[in-house]
């Protein structure tokens, strides 16, 4: 009773309301009290919860995030059904409660903003389909301004996230010519920056990113594309600038990794331009607890300087270390490994370990990193130079095991499967240790609950248990004995701490029972020796077999050196093996004109020019090599015309051998005329009249290469590709 005025006050102010909402019951009314209505209850009913569902979603998504900061960081994220998963629920409440201002408060001034936020929400599901026309449907019906310039960046993200990137031009090329307010001009920005990244484009990219800043406001979001802005300046050369937003980073309050990794690459960036790197300063780091999970990234840090000094055995053992000090973090072993591949093919020239490098590198490296296709060329080119030169060795020590006194032989094969049996110890110790814990680990009794322990049976249990997981911890090493009793039974019996077997004898420290060992003079030893003898070419056949494949290797080694490594004086040695081993090699005439172009103001260019004429005079090498030694006159221009009619007459009148003979003269007269590949063409021909189809199939191959220019060049490949399939077929 004593409260009675109050109930009276809410009860009148309730019957005021009812009255208010008989009065405005239309959405489509135009009155002001409706309008007022409708405004007021889709804001706080409808709008306000949709809007921050929405933003609850954005905040989950970006702490989700795991950036991988050895790579260059997306300024948009690629939107990712398994990224968006937790979020779902969010997303669907923040479209229901959107969708009740279009459906009941069509005369609110909230409805534009609803419409953007569903469209923005169903990005996020990845209905982009929906979203793109939801915010078509803006752009077009809208009243406000602000809102339908909203709608249209967001068109931009959906025409980005399906990839059609010519379109999401066209509209930013639209965007451009608007006059946006401040947010809207941040949010284009920013996915116009997008679009640059993706598409490669990065001085594009940097450019747009580098006119957001001034819209941010400090916080880890703009420390986060302060780190992008120096990333995408490095890619770019620009050192300087790049350290500039790196120290802008520290100024927007950025999580310790990001300010961490941000201080590494400002240390790389000064080493690469000369000034003094704060070496002492990342000892100290090492010993700091904080960076107890990021030595391999400082170790790391520390080989680059080094290589940029020229220390490079420090270099390489700091990078050394950073592969062995990897605990959780794995994703900087690719880069690790990528420095000592480069720095083993740039600065040490040590072919081999470079391509062992590269394949672990791309082994590990995530295929959208920048440069990933020139790394897997690199490794293609190093997999076949170590392919020709295993070849050239395991061919040279052949042929030098089939010249020894059979007593030494026979002693070196011996010591040679010692060897084997060694290795093949050490790998059975490893494998039974293996089989030990394995067994150990499964023995261990389940201590929780048996319903629990059924639920690991469950794969959509265990998969949601792995992104949980993941999305907490990172990748973790996955070790064995998590138990410490099971790693105190290990110790047992273990390599350092022999063990009797049943028999009662003892097995020796590579785990090996020595009664079992392989005993020289057995059958078994006998048998890996007559095998490895089968390799050895004794009988003439086998050593011309064997000297084919050094000289098809030797060569293929000399043009690898020259055009891919460019080691012009590696190249050089090895082609002048290859004629010098082999003077009846058929590579001959190419390895003089190379060698004469490698050897250029050198005695020894007259040398291998004198070679290429006089063994080779009519040569398509002699040719080119005399082209490019000469010019031509318009005299001599006119008197290859006489020379050419003169040799066509003979050519119309059969007249082969003579033709033939006064071509090979034309081409070596006029190489580099105007009219010197009429005269290819006529030895074309003639190579088919007086030689036959293989022959002429060569000089098909050859006008092809040395005359790309040539007007008679379709006529030629149309000849060729006749030819072609019939030679395929043939050899078949």
């Amino acid at each position: 009773m004593n409260n009675w005025p109050t109930a009276f006050v809410r009860g009148l102010f309730g019957a005021l309301l009812g009255a208010l909402g008989l009065l405005s019951c239309s959405q489509y009314s135009t009155g002001r009290l409706p309008v007022a209505y409708h405004n007021l209850t889709a804001r706080f009913n409808a709008y306000v919860i949709a809007r921050d569902k929405l933003k609850l979603a954005e905040e989950q998504m970006a702490n989700e995030r795991k950036d991988t900061y050895t790579q260059l960081l997306p300024i948009y994220e690629k939107l990712d059904s398994n990224k968006t998963i937790l979020v779902r629920p969010l997303l669907e409440d923040a479209i229901k409660k959107a969708s009740t201002i279009a459906d009941r408060h069509q005369n609110s001034k909230w409805l534009d903003n609803a419409y953007n936020m569903i469209g923005v929400a169903k990005l996020y599901r990845q209905k982009f389909g929906e979203a793109i026309e939801t915010f078509k449907y803006v752009n077009t019906k809208g009243q406000n301004t602000d809102q339908k310039h909203l709608a249209v960046v967001g068109l931009m993200r959906g025409y980005l996230e399906t990839e059609d990137y010519t379109a999401a031009a066209n509209v930013a090329e639209y965007l451009r010519q608007q006059p946006l307010n401040q947010e809207n001009t941040v949010k284009y920005y920013l996915t116009k920056a997008t679009l640059h990244q993706r598409r490669g484009e990065y001085k594009q990219a940097v450019a747009v990113l580098d006119a957001t800043f001034g819209g941010l406001q400090k916080n880890e979001e703009t420390a986060r594309l302060h780190f992008i802005a120096g990333q995408l300046h490095d890619i770019l050369g620009n050192y300087q600038k790049a350290n500039d937003h790196y120290a802008l980073v520290q100024e927007n309050r950025p999580a310790y990794d990001l300010g961490f990794f941000a201080n590494m690459n400002a240390v790389q960036n000064e080493a690469l331009t000369g000034k003094n790197s704060t070496h002492l300063d990342l000892k100290q780091m090492l010993a700091d607890r904080k960076n107890s999970d990021l030595k391999d990234r400082i170790y790391y840090t520390m080989g680059v300087i080094e290589t940029r000094k020229a220390n490079y055995p420090l270099a390489v053992s700091y990078f050394q270390k950073s592969v062995k000090e990897t605990t959780t973090n794995t994703v900087q072993i690719p880069y690790t490994y990528l420095e000592l591949a480069q720095l083993h093919y740039d600065k040490l020239q040590k072919y081999e370990l470079a391509q062992a490098y590269y394949d672990s590198t791309l082994a590990l490296l995530p295929p959208d990193v920048v440069d990933y296709q020139r790394i897997a060329e690199r490794k293609k080119t190093l997999d076949e130079f170590v392919k020709q030169l295993t070849v050239v060795r395991t061919e040279d020590s052949l042929q030098r095991l089939a010249n020894m006194n059979p007593v030494a032989l026979d002693q070196l094969l011996d010591e040679v499967i010692e060897k084997q049996v060694e290795a093949e110890r050490a790998r059975a110790a490893l494998a039974q240790q293996l089989l030990d814990q394995a067994k150990l680990i499964q023995s261990n009794n389940f201590e929780g609950n048996p319903a629990e322990r059924f639920s690991l049976y469950d794969a959509v249990a265990v998969s949601r248990g792995k992104i949980d997981f993941k999305q907490k911890w990172g990748n973790r090493t996955l070790e064995d004995d998590w138990r410490r009793s099971s790693k105190e039974k290990l110790l047992v019996g273990s390599a350092d701490n022999p063990k009797p077997n049943n028999n009662g004898e003892t097995i020796n420290s590579a785990g090996i029972d020595n009664s079992d060992a392989l005993k020289r003079g057995s059958p078994e030893w006998k048998s890996r020796k007559d095998a490895l003898l089968a390799n050895v070419p004794f009988r003439q056949e086998e050593k011309e077999q064997s000297n084919k494949k050094v000289e098809d290797a030797l060569y293929r080694l000399g043009k690898i050196y020259k055009y891919e490594l460019n080691e012009t004086p590696n190249s050089i040695r090895t082609f002048e093996r290859l004629v010098a081993q082999y003077p009846k090699t058929e590579f001959r005439a190419e390895a003089y004109y190379l060698l004469y172009l490698m050897t250029e103001n050198s005695p020894k260019q007259s040398v291998w020019r004198e070679k290429l004429q006089t063994e080779f005079p009519a040569a398509s090498y002699t040719r080119l090599m005399l082209r490019n030694a000469s010019g031509v006159s318009a005299g001599s221009d006119a008197d290859a015309l006489r020379a050419y009619a003169s040799v066509y007459e003979l050519y119309k009148n059969s007249n082969y051998s003579e033709a033939q003979a006064k071509v090979e003269d034309a081409l070596l007269q006029y190489a580099g005329s105007q009219i010197e590949d009429r005269f290819a063409v006529l030895n074309v021909f003639l190579a088919g009249k007086l030689r036959g189809k293989d022959d002429y199939l060569k000089a098909l191959n050859e006008f092809v290469k040395n005359y790309p220019n040539s007007a008679s060049l379709p006529r030629m490949k149309e000849i060729l590709e006749v030819f072609q399939p019939a030679t395929a077929k043939r050899k078949e």
